[in-house]
């Protein structure tokens, strides 16, 4: 039964009972009664507040007042215990994210702190070795100073030369070069933050892409005993100049809008697999089997230079964005740097890690990075300056096939002889995604467009993404045979394509 207090007839939170009149109270109404009149308010005796007597009872739970169980009343309460509720979600949202950025933070900081502390670690170390191999001047009559070698330092294992030291090797890379791809690469990611928070207005929209139907054919740039175009490039600044690599040993220029073959450029031993065409210039570049690089002048469709970079059939080939550099990759393990403007090798890197060959090459858009695929189905990213492997895309089966890089920096694709495609975050050296083709689909090459909009893919057949939706906009089975390139207009106006029936086939409105 639970007590009732005397004054307010409620139940009282801390109940006590007066000696004088036996009467419940609450605690806070007798005391302050007691303090203004002296007296038990039932007895009029006299009592003071010592007198008092606590009564020890389970705590209660207070009836809701009559005015609490009306429809409204109720409805009022839940909905401020829904408000309380969501305003409790909504502060533990917030703490979340905070804690989220602070971890991020953390882990940036953490990440930095490392690279320095190997950056430093590798200067100690070269430090020690230069001195390791200094001889003391001894002056006539004195003896060697102690301590001139640090400690330990005799035993410590020497540093293998660069490559571009031996006689007769690469050139190697100068401060001036260095200093130049950084000057590069700081002006395109400016640039490219500008534009990257706008999509180009001449862009052609994702819903004309999906109206995308075959425009034009031509099977004759080819010989015909030898059937097969390998490879596909464009003119970034004028996209209606094409360049084909036949399995004739022929690479072809070609202008889309006159329809005629600009030139031929004979000189290859073996099939030319690899061309790309400088982005400003009338000038391309040609790779083959024959171990050789060739460097054209479109106008008089002669052979410039030819570099001699590698010792074994030449898999991959970039130009860098400052149209002065070529990267080259092999099946001699080898990956190498060259000046076109000399046809001297830079640089040449063993990749020593693998056992197996280097199979395709991008670089990166601002230069500084790039990407090689192996026979083993590992994807590396190479540091250019430092020339170190810096990371690892392991996850696909087969020989790796195709990488390309998105124009925005951030997105790479990669394929292999798996029938997926891989979407790879470089900020997060993660895969976030893969597009699974169908059974035993071969992929011969990947591209972006100049916006990093959309992303084609030549294989089985010639198909277009959505970059961010990924999803397939357009399909095209018109080659009788594999496609091996594919490749955007301005503005993704058009697409084009070769495949080895000897066909370069335009796609558009």
């Amino acid at each position: 039964m639970a007590l009732v207090c005397s004054i307010s007839h409620e139940v009282p939170e801390h109940p006590v009972v007066s000696p004088s009149s036996n009467h419940v109270f609450e605690k806070r109404l007798i005391e302050k009664y007691i303090a203004e009149n002296g007296v038990d308010p039932i007895s009029q005796e006299p009592l003071t507040v010592e007198q008092l007597i606590d009564i020890k009872v389970s705590p209660l739970v207070k009836p809701r007042p009559p005015t609490a169980t009306s429809i409204p009343a109720i409805l009022k309460i839940l909905q401020d215990e829904w408000d309380a509720c969501m305003l409790h979600s909504f502060t533990l949202r917030q703490q979340l994210q905070t804690a989220r950025q602070e971890l991020s933070h953390a882990l940036y900081q953490h990440d930095a702190a490392c690279r320095v502390v190997a950056r430093l670690t590798k200067e100690v170390t070269a430090a020690r070795e230069a001195l390791a191999t200094l001889k003391p001047h001894a002056v006539p009559g004195m003896a060697p100073i102690p301590g001139a070698l640090p400690p330990g330092a005799a035993a410590q294992p020497p540093v293998p030369e660069p490559m571009e030291a031996a006689e007769g090797g690469p050139a190697g890379m100068t401060d001036e070069i260095i200093q130049k791809l950084q000057e590069k690469a700081n002006l395109l990611t400016a640039e490219r933050k500008k534009r990257g928070k706008n999509v180009p207005k001449e862009l052609l929209p994702s819903d004309d892409i999906r109206v995308f139907k075959p425009k034009a054919s031509h099977p004759g740039l080819h010989s015909s005993s030898i059937p097969g175009i390998l490879s596909l490039d464009l003119q970034a600044a004028d996209t209606n100049k094409v360049l084909t690599g036949g399995a004739d040993k022929n690479a072809v220029v070609f202008n889309k809008e006159s329809e005629q073959v600009i030139a031929v450029l004979k000189g290859h031993t073996k099939k030319v697999t690899n061309v790309i065409y400088h982005p400003t210039e009338d000038v391309v570049f040609t790779s083959s089997p024959d171990t050789t690089i060739r460097i054209w002048i479109v106008a008089n469709a002669s052979c410039t230079q030819t570099i001699n970079a590698h010792d074994a059939p030449v898999t991959g080939l970039s130009l860098h964005a400052t149209g002065d550099y070529l990267l080259s990759c092999s099946e001699d393990k080898h990956w190498a740097f060259s000046d076109i403007a000399t046809g001297r090798v830079l640089t040449k890197v063993a990749d020593e890690s693998v056992s197996s060959a280097l199979t395709c090459a991008q670089f990166h858009p601002d230069g500084l990075i790039f990407g090689t695929g192996t026979d083993d189905s590992i994807i590396k990213i190479w540091n250019l300056k430092e020339r170190t492997n810096v990371a690892n895309f392991p996850g696909h089966s087969g020989p790796i096939t195709a990488l390309a890089f998105s124009e925005n920096g951030y997105y790479l694709a990669t394929a292999a002889d798996d029938a997926v495609i891989k979407l790879w975050d470089l900020r997060k050296l993660k895969n976030f995604k893969n597009i699974s083709l169908d059974d035993r689909y071969e992929v011969k090459s990947l591209t972006f467009d100049q916006s990093g909009t959309y992303l084609a893919v030549a294989g089985s057949d010639v198909r277009v993404y959505l970059c961010k939706q990924w999803q397939d906009l357009c399909i095209f089975s018109d080659h009788t045979d594999i496609a091996t390139g594919v490749r955007f207009g301005n503005h993704a106006s058009f697409l084009a394509s070769t495949g080895m029936d000897r066909n370069l086939k335009f796609f558009g409105l």
